[in-house]
């Protein structure tokens, strides 16, 4: 037999086997798609990161990942509804969501998914996120609240020894700074007509001890919802507001703050590592935070503006969608990113490593986490968020008295009964 003559068939054999294995493999992987948001908590880098480390552990399963803006979010989600191998596998979803994404179906039901000695050990704040009417639609991912962030240099500048531990001190002490001509505009706010307006005036909804809703219908013009948009309303009136927060989102917000434009904002918990970072802030080092204040002194206000992480209904890899989910909201994973969204895990916050260089943060997130108010809870939510955006706007716009906007609001809610 001459070898020499046999070896470049054997050669060829090789290849063809080979080839047909990578083919095989190739085959074998399964490709999910998975839709995030552009905004606020996670960064997209940090997001692509989490997924190429998740590959290499899953090396067959590929994951599509899409951003939009928060803002178009719910939109993609339902229009995706049905879509099959067309759609998502993985969806981000608003703790306000569950109860309409329950009713028409768009979400799998993964109860029967959940280890429930490792539920017990996320704060129960975030588990809310995911659950309703007793059942478990995700894994909760980003557990947010807004706080109150302060220049410390401006309120030094200014003779103010103590951050406000009231709204209405917040108040007082923007009148001194804008008296003393240390900044023109005191307080940024991300009032523009979108869910952003929603979040700030349910955060002092809390403050001022109102409520969404009396006897089962839905009611803004009680004393603590009422005072709440006539504060919004009071600080434009005075010049303490700067005007522009009636256009702004979160991120407007933080670039702002970061500018050394405000003493004040009100932002989510991404915006202390940002605003300490001097290569995108000028006022890196005097960045202060404390939980959104009460109404009265030593209260605290919060809103609950957490996310999850669900399988979409038309999903056809939810096997493969679930592991994606455990992968990403994992404690190991979670300490690794948390400078810019805090774990939902109870322990993390004890942990030095993540506590490192935003102890801050931490100790403000260990008050607020615990008694955030959640958004009116409805299967129509979009409707009525749409409604309170309108008519707040409205009111500081200058258009209507808070008294007359927030009884339209009420009326128009009564209407989607």
């Amino acid at each position: 037999m001459n070898i020499k003559k046999m070896c470049p068939a054997l050669t060829l054999c090789a290849l063809s086997v080979l080839s047909l294995g990578l083919s095989a493999q190739a085959l074998a992987k399964t490709q999910i798609s998975a839709l995030f948001m552009t905004q606020a908590a996670y960064s997209e880098n940090d997001i692509r990161a989490m997924t190429a480390d998740f590959t290499k552990q899953h090396p067959d399963i590929d994951v599509n990942l899409e951003f939009v803006p928060y803002e178009a979010l719910h939109d993609k989600i339902v229009a995706a509804r049905g879509a099959g191998s067309n759609g998502y596998d993985v969806v981000l979803f608003d703790a306000i969501w569950p109860a309409e994404f329950t009713k028409f179906g768009l979400l799998q039901d993964v109860t029967s998914r959940i280890n429930g000695e490792d539920s017990k050990k996320i704060f129960s704040g975030a588990m809310s996120t995911v659950t309703y009417k007793d059942k478990i639609w995700g894994l909760p991912w980003i557990l947010d609240t807004k706080y109150l962030y302060y220049n410390k240099a401006m309120l030094t500048k200014a003779g103010i020894t103590t951050p406000p531990q009231t709204w209405e001190q917040v108040e007082q002490q923007s009148e001194i700074l804008k008296q003393k001509g240390i900044v023109k505009y005191p307080l940024v706010w991300s009032w523009s007509q979108a869910e952003a307006l929603i979040c700030d005036y349910t955060t002092l909804v809390a403050a001022f001890g109102g409520e969404f809703s009396q006897q089962g219908k839905f009611n803004f013009t009680n004393p603590g919802a009422l005072k709440a948009v006539t504060y919004m309303k009071e600080t434009l009136d005075k010049g303490l507001t700067n005007p522009n927060s009636r256009e702004y989102l979160e991120e407007d917000v933080r670039k702002s703050f970061s500018n050394g434009d405000a003493a004040f904002a009100l932002n989510w918990t991404y915006m202390y590592n940002m605003a300490n970072d001097p290569k995108q802030s000028k006022v890196a080092g005097d960045v202060g935070i404390v939980p959104a204040p009460g109404g009265k002194a030593d209260g605290i206000s919060a809103v609950n503006g957490s996310m999850g992480l669900g399988i979409a209904k038309a999903s056809q890899h939810p096997e493969q969608a679930w592991q994606y989910i455990s992968y990403m909201t994992s404690q190991p994973v979670q300490d690794k990113y948390a400078k810019l969204s805090l774990p939902i895990w109870k322990s993390s916050y004890d942990d030095p490593k993540v506590q490192q260089g935003q102890e801050p943060l931490i100790a403000a997130a260990k008050q607020s986490l615990n008694v955030m108010l959640s958004r009116p809870a409805t299967d129509q939510y979009s409707q009525l968020s749409n409604i309170l955006q309108q008519n707040l706007q409205q009111v500081l716009q200058n258009q209507v008295t808070p008294e007359a906007g927030m009884e339209v609001a009420t009326k128009a809610a009564d209407r989607l009964h």
